[in-house]
């Protein structure tokens, strides 16, 4: 055996339509592809594509602007803050 055919391990099936078969058939046979590679390559590229629009935060050149700055400036903390951070250390122990 090859060791391209011992990586594949996993398996996919599904039902289709006639008309959604003869679709994807035509569609690789213009690629030169199997339909299986053909189904592959797109699921595959639809995914990536998927994954970073839900994983990437895109701003516009204002809203980039206004994050860069903030993170710029220096932070100040108001008397309230200043106070809890205060507490906060005589209360708890670091290690």
């Amino acid at each position: 055996m090859s060791e391209t055919a011992d990586t594949k391990q996993e398996r996919i099936n599904l039902r289709l339509q006639h008309s959604a078969k003869k679709a994807l058939e035509r569609a690789a046979s213009f690629e030169g592809k199997t339909v299986s590679n053909f189904i592959l390559s797109s699921a595959l590229a639809h995914a990536e594509k998927t994954i970073q629009q839900h994983e990437m935060m895109q701003l516009n050149s204002l809203d980039s602007e206004a994050f860069f700055n903030a993170l710029a400036k220096p932070v100040q903390f108001n008397k309230k803050l200043s106070a809890a951070i205060e507490e906060h250390e005589q209360r708890v122990i670091s290690q």
